[in-house]
């Protein structure tokens, strides 16, 4: 028999248990707080209209589109729903978005790393 260095096989096993329970209660406690809405869903409801405001913006020949959106369809359009599921995490911020798209304006999630 060799001796083996290190915690009891009792207390490795006690520490991995607490660990477990702790990272258990952490996820509760978030879940909690968040429900089903990740704690950065306010990032992705306005990129996800920004995007959408971008790609109407891109196909937009004659400009009439474009218009439409910043005189208020990005708000008719999350109303309707068509913002689809990232727009019921934040939906100010989907809007918020969906006008910076369709002006033009660089995203504001662009840049240094917050």
């Amino acid at each position: 028999m060799h001796r083996h260095e290190g915690p009891s096989r009792g207390k490795f096993t006690a520490a991995v248990t607490a660990a477990a329970v702790l990272a258990t209660a952490a996820a509760g406690v978030l879940i909690g707080q968040y429900n089903e809405r990740p704690p950065w869903g306010t990032d992705i409801a306005y990129e996800g209209g920004f995007t959408q405001a971008s790609r109407i913006r891109g196909y937009d020949v004659d400009g009439s589109r474009t218009k439409a959106l910043l005189a208020g369809e990005c708000a008719l359009m999350e109303r309707r729903g068509m913002g689809g599921d990232r727009a019921v995490h934040d939906p100010a911020a989907w809007v918020e978005g969906c006008l910076d798209g369709a002006a033009g304006r660089p995203s504001r999630n662009q840049g240094i790393v917050r």
